[in-house]
C-alpha cells in the first residue's frame, strides 16, 4: 500500500516509517523523500511490494510553504540549530523581496548542507557535522518552478515554493537571506505536496492508528 501520511513536527521520517511498520506488521516499509524533524506535512510511505513505487514518488516535484527568519543564521539553517551568525536586516519592501524571489526561479546549482541525510563516501553528512567535521560537497542541479511571497512582516518572510527533487529549502532560505543582504534560517516548513499527493488528503498518525486498529478488530 501507498499511504499519504501527515508527518508531525519533531518526528523524523524514520519515526513515521517505524510507527507504520509496527501498526501494519509489514516487514518492508519505506518513505518517498525525507522531511526534516522540524518540518511537517506530506510524507509518502509505502509497504510491502509497493515500496518499489517509492523511487518514482521521490523523483516527483514537491511544494512547500516556509517561514524564513532574517538576521540570525544557525548551523543547521533551521530552528533546531545553534546560532552561528547574526546580521542587521535591511529595510525591505514587498516589491524588493518579490524581485529577489523571482531571481531564484529556474535551474541552478545547490550545495547540500552538512546537516543533511545525504551520504558522501558512505557516511551521512549530519553524522560528520555533529563531530564538527565539514567536508567538500558536490553541488547538484535543482530547479525552482514557482516561488511566491506570501507575507513580509518585520524580519519574517513567508513564501511558497514548488521545486524539483533534491532541493533543500533550508539552503534556499539561506540563499534568499544572503541575496537580501543579511542571513537567515527557517523557523517553519510545511510540505504541501509530493507529485499528486496533497496535504489536504494526508492522514495524521493518530487517525491512521485508529483506522488501522478498527480494521484489525
Amino acid at each position: 500500500m501507498i499511504y499519504n501520511i501527515y508527518k508531525p513536527v519533531d518526528w523524523t521520517s524514520f519515526d513515521v516509517v517505524k510507527k507504520i511498520r509496527n501498526l501494519t506488521k509489514e516487514k518492508k516499509v519505506g518513505h518517498g523523500g525525507t522531511l526534516d524533524p522540524f518540518a511537517e506535512g506530506v510524507l509518502i510511505v509505502g509497504t510491502g511490494k509497493d515500496t518499489k513505487q517509492l523511487t518514482a514518488v521521490s523523483s516527483e516535484n514537491k511544494s512547500y510553504t516556509a517561514t524564513l527568519k532574517l538576521g540570525v543564521e544557525t548551523d543547521t539553517l533551521d530552528i533546531e540549530g545553534k546560532i552561528v551568525n547574526r546580521s542587521a536586516v535591511p529595510e525591505l519592501s514587498i516589491k524588493m523581496v518579490e524581485k529577489i524571489l523571482n531571481g531564484f526561479i529556474g535551474k541552478q546549482k545547490q550545495i547540500p548542507p552538512m546537516f543533511s541525510a545525504k551520504k558522501v563516501g558512505g557516511k551521512k553528512l549530519y553524522d560528520l557535522a555533529r563531530k564538527n567535521i565539514e567536508i567538500k560537497r558536490q553541488s547538484i542541479e535543482i530547479e525552482i518552478y514557482d516561488l511566491k511571497l506570501i507575507k513580509l512582516e518585520n524580519d519574517l518572510i513567508e513564501f511558497s515554493v514548488t521545486c524539483s527533487k533534491g532541493t533543500y529549502i533550508r539552503v534556499l532560505g539561506s540563499d534568499i537571506a544572503k541575496a537580501l543582504g543579511t542571513v537567515g534560517h527557517l523557523i517553519k516548513l510545511v510540505r504541501n505536496a509530493v507529485g499528486n499527493y496533497r496535504i489536504d488528503d494526508s492522514i495524521k498518525i493518530e487517525t491512521f492508528e485508529k483506522q488501522w486498529k478498527n480494521i484489525s478488530l
